[in-house]
Order: structure tokens, then sequence, then C-alpha cells
């Protein structure tokens, strides 16, 4: 997207360096006073220049919750190149975004339609505004083993089947880059005057290129947060929420996000988002064209490696209308080794992969990337392909205990999420808890994908799926007991 000549300017990292240059005896938080005080490990760590910016909120720097000066002026520049009427910035990540829309379009007792493998901020705004899930099923690919977006019929069917819902939500695109038809459910939630919330955490770069698939905005959607640090220059923790149209009301969102963000910003992570819009506002699609060609680089070299398979767009699934071709996932089953195995080993190499999975590793290809990085990459799996047998092929896919279906998960939770949390519970043995009402949000991680979570029954599938990824080495998060020996359950009355 072509910026103007006001794009060049940083107005609120421009205020922090002042101010942080700028000489006085500091009688206000934090109690390091720019950073006289750190411990001299951490200096020798980090340096002392950053403690110097780590600033509160001065009047030089405008209030985040009340922006009036620098920060409204750096919000509105960033809405300008994302296309939206307002942006906001988000300094507890996107988790805070995705609560604060649920809590701004939804009260107790409403519906919201959204994925089952939505990420578990959403489970948590469910649970602080008490709002009632209508889980939808995403398709699934055998071959691969993921699990992709939600597909307009299944929205329109839950629209149908639920006319009371007060929002939609979907998330655009996956931890695998996979984009689902995002203009079409937007026309659907807008048909019932609701509004399409996305969580478009992974998809900031979305405007810059022409080769990456369309912003969620563009293409219809009311709400949009993301993650400005996962693929972009910001620091981690910076994101941004941005709306466009009248469905989402502009004070609702505001007041929720008081709720949910830190009373004391980090201007460092709100400078670092400043910094980071004007970087692609100026330079952005020659940095985004740059990015492509080292993925397409690595995918090209590593599709030819006996053994491996790279996740390409599959037109034929309508949950996979486009593909963001920055975000590498390669299925590994066909050299015998999990995903898990594979990360370990390529780690000891020096890859390190953004998301270990059953069958695949996915990596994260961002302006960051160097071509010695991409190197490195190919050279780690022709390595791998080289060591493994493929006569021991692993055949996951094939494992019906482990496939993402509706055996596994429920479309309506029992009770709403929020009652669930703040029930009388009790810890079972896990073989006892079978139909029982989950109190634990319980995950394989990463992502941060719910597979139970409070309100709902724990179907026998779900344990059987959850047993068989901590058996092939995965990691269970969210229960209280990580080997999943026992659950906790609500008490039954």
């Amino acid at each position: 997207m072509p910026a103007n000549h006001s794009q060049a300017r940083t107005p609120l990292l421009d205020a922090l360096r002042e101010r942080s240059l700028n000489p006085h005896a500091p009688f206000y938080a934090p109690g390091h006073k720019r950073g006289q005080g750190i411990p001299q490990s951490l200096a020798e760590c980090l340096g002392e220049a950053v403690f110097r910016a780590d600033l509160p909120e001065l009047s030089e720097l405008d209030n985040l919750f009340a922006p009036e000066g620098v920060i409204q002026e750096a919000q509105e520049l960033a809405a300008e190149i994302w296309g939206a009427q307002h942006t906001w910035f988000l300094v507890n990540g996107s988790t805070c975004g995705i609560i604060a829309a649920i809590l701004a379009t939804c009260a107790t007792g409403d519906k919201i339609i959204l994925p089952r493998n939505v990420h578990q901020s959403a489970i948590a705004g469910l649970i602080l505004s008490g709002a009632i899930p209508i889980f939808l099923n995403p398709e699934y690919d055998r071959q691969s083993g993921l699990a992709h977006s939600i597909t307009p019929d299944a929205v329109a069917q839950a629209l149908k089947d639920h006319p009371d819902a007060k929002a939609v939500m979907m998330v655009y695109p996956t931890y695998y880059g996979v984009c689902g038809d995002v203009g079409a459910i937007a026309h659907l939630a807008h048909q019932h005057n609701i509004p399409l919330l996305v969580d478009e955490a992974h998809g900031p770069h979305f405007n810059f290129h022409p080769d990456l698939p369309t912003a969620a905005l563009s293409a219809g959607a009311d709400l949009a947060v993301q993650s400005i640090h996962k693929v972009l220059s910001a620091m981690t923790q910076s994101a941004m929420l941005h709306i466009q149209g009248s469905l989402v009301n502009f004070d609702r969102v505001s007041k929720a996000l008081q709720l949910v963000q830190s009373t004391s910003p980090s201007y460092l992570l709100l400078a670092s988002l400043d910094a980071a819009r004007q970087q692609m506002a100026l330079h952005g699609e020659q940095l985004m064209a740059q990015t492509l060609e080292k993925a397409k680089l690595a995918r090209t070299r590593i599709s030819q490696i006996p053994g491996l398979f790279v996740l390409e767009l599959v037109k034929a699934n309508p949950g996979f209308v486009s593909l963001d071709l920055t975000r590498l996932t390669v299925t590994v089953s066909g050299l015998g080794l999990t995903g898990f195995e594979a990360d370990e080993i390529l780690a000891k190499q020096g890859v390190i992969a953004e998301l270990p999975s059953l069958q695949n590793l996915t990596f994260i290809i961002s302006l960051g990337n160097t071509d010695g990085d991409i190197e490195k990459l190919v050279q780690g799996f022709t390595t791998l392909s080289k060591d493994y047998n493929l006569d021991q092929k692993l055949e996951l896919a094939k494992n019906p205990n482990l496939m993402v279906n509706k055996n596994i998960f429920s479309s309506i939770p029992k009770i709403s999420p929020r009652d669930a949390f703040f029930s009388p519970t009790e810890t079972l043995p896990v073989e006892n808890t079978t139909n029982r009402i989950s109190a634990e949000l319980v995950c394989p991680y990463p992502p941060g994908i719910p597979v139970l979570m409070p309100g709902e029954a724990i179907a026998p599938n779900a344990l059987d799926y959850l047993q068989q990824i901590l058996a092939l080495g995965g990691n269970i998060t969210g229960c209280s007991d990580r080997t999943l020996k026992t659950l906790r359950v609500l008490k039954n009355t």
C-alpha cells in the first residue's frame, strides 16, 4: 500500500526518544528510575539505553486509554495504512484484543458463532462476557492432519439455526497460514445485521503485497485483531485492534480494552508499534516481496527433498481458499517421524520451528529472516531426510483417534463457559470423567486450541485424542494435571 508523506513520521517514538534523553530527577514509577537502579546482570544482558525509555504515562507521552496527543496521532496513522476507521494499540497482545472484541459485542447469554479451532483467548472472552458459543467444526485435511477454516455454508446454517446470534468470529489465517472465505462470511453476517470479528493475529502483513491473501478489513470484516509482533517488527506483546463500519460500537471497544489491558502500559511496546507502522508504510511492499522470495526458495527446495510434503493451496477444500506463502508447513510423517521428533532433531542443528505438531513442522518466514536462515533450514531438512528410513512411514493421518472431527467436540456447551468456570469442582481419574462437564480448558500446545473447555461434556474420543498427543511427544496445557491422569470436572448436583 503506498504511503503518503505523513506516514514517514513517528510521533509516539519521537516523543519517547525526546523524553528519555531529557535529564531530570525522576520521582515517578518505575522504581529503577530510568535505569539507575537496574541490576548489573540485567544491564549486561540488555544494555542501559532501553531502561531510559521505560517511562510511565508522562504528560508528553499521552494516555493510552484516553489519547489526545502522540498516541492518538500514532493510532490514526496506523488506521490509515491498515484501512480502518479506528485503530487501538494493544500492549497485552492479540489476546486482550480478542477478549475485548467479544466483550464489546456480546452480553451474558448472547450467542456468538465461532470456529472450534479458536484460540484460547476467545474462550477467556466467553468466560468474562458470559456469552454462549455456537461452535462450528473447521474443515479437516486428512493428508496433512490440519484443521483449516470454517466455511460459508457452515456459517449460513448456524445463522439459520441461531438467528439471535450477536456476532460471528473466525480465525484468518490459521496458524498454518490457511485462509477461509472471509468475504463470503462477512456478507452472511451482514445479512443478519451482526458483525464479523476476525482473529487476524497472524495476518498483519496482508495489506502490503498483492501476492498475499486479502486483508480481513478489505474483505468486509468489521473488526480485526492483529499481532504486529508475530510477523512484523514490533516487540513481543505488541498488537492492534482495527474496526470499520457501524456494527461494532467504538465506546464499547474502548471500555472493554480498559478492562483487559494494564493500567501501566509499556511505552517501549507502544513505540515499537509506531515504528513498525512507519516501516511498513514506507517499505512494506519491498519488504514483503523480499520475504515472499525467500519463502518461495525454501518451499521449492524443501518440496524436492524425498519424504517431505510442503503444504500448498488445496482449491477443492471450502475451508482453504488462499494461503499465506510466507508461512511454511512441512509434513514429516513420510520420514517415519512425528513433528515433535523432527523438531528436536532440527533444533540440535540450530533450526528452531515456530510450531511442531503430530505430522508437521510450521515455520514463520518474515522480514527478519536472512538468506543464511533459509539455507540453514533447507540443509537441516536435507540432513533429516538422509538420516531417516522412508520405509517406516508414519501414517498418523489415518489414525481415527487423532482426527479433529465432530466426534471429539460439542457444538454447544452444556452450560456457559462462565458458569462452569465459577462452579464447584472435583478432581477425578481421567477414566471416570467421560460425559462429565469439564471445569478445565485443556489444550495441546502450541498453538493453544482447546480440546476441552469449561462447560463442555467430555467426549471419549476427546480423551483418546489428548492421550495420543501425549504418547507421541506433544504437550498438554491448561489442565492442573499435565500428565492427564486426572481432570477437574463440575460436581454433580
